[in-house]
């Protein structure tokens, strides 16, 4: 297995997680706001449910799911992933941060350096992410990406025991070149 690399940005350093992010992790993911459109994050979250997700995250073969921690002024406030499909050269992004960190462009921030590392390192042609259609501020994210909304599937998933809409975003690599968003 190969190691994941960190991404330096202006403000962030995406990196792999380490067993002492507990804390972080365990902060970011307590808070209701946090998980509300993310199906896959418990809610309430406790510090078994940090542990058991940071032993997790050391297994990862980065080839297939390269998962970085998002640190901000020393501390990781979210986490960010591609799901990686190397035979079709595609991958799904995923990613999250704390509330308290919402509005600030720090989201997009990391997204911009993991579509760049997935197009220009990995040599991926298409980059896709989806999102809950109520999460309005990870729409924002996709299209200032330079992400084109390519359908919405009805009643797809579950949120907290409720049906809802997932809509689909993705990226080409000859769009991004096109592509001028930012944050």
């Amino acid at each position: 297995m190969t190691d994941l690399i960190s991404i330096e940005t202006s403000r962030l350093l995406l990196r792999p997680y380490a067993k002492d992010d507990v804390d972080d992790v365990l902060a970011y993911c307590a808070d209701e706001a946090f998980s509300q459109y993310l199906p896959a994050v418990p809610f309430p979250y406790s510090r078994e449910n940090a542990v058991t997700f940071l032993a997790s995250t050391a297994l990862l073969d980065p080839r297939v799911h390269a998962s970085w921690a998002i640190e901000f002024e020393g501390h990781a406030i979210g986490g960010i992933s591609l799901r990686i499909e190397p035979d079709m050269q595609r991958a799904s992004l995923g990613y999250g941060i704390g509330q308290h960190w919402w509005g600030r462009g720090i989201t997009t921030e990391a997204a911009q350096a993991v579509v760049a590392y997935g197009f220009d390192t990995l040599d991926l042609e298409r980059i896709f992410a989806t999102a809950d259609a109520r999460n309005i501020g990870s729409q924002r994210v996709m299209q200032h990406l330079g992400m084109k909304h390519e359908g919405t599937l009805r009643s797809h998933r579950i949120a907290r025991g409720e049906r809802v809409d997932e809509v689909w975003y993705g990226l080409l690599r000859s769009e991004r070149n096109a592509s001028t968003h930012t944050a």
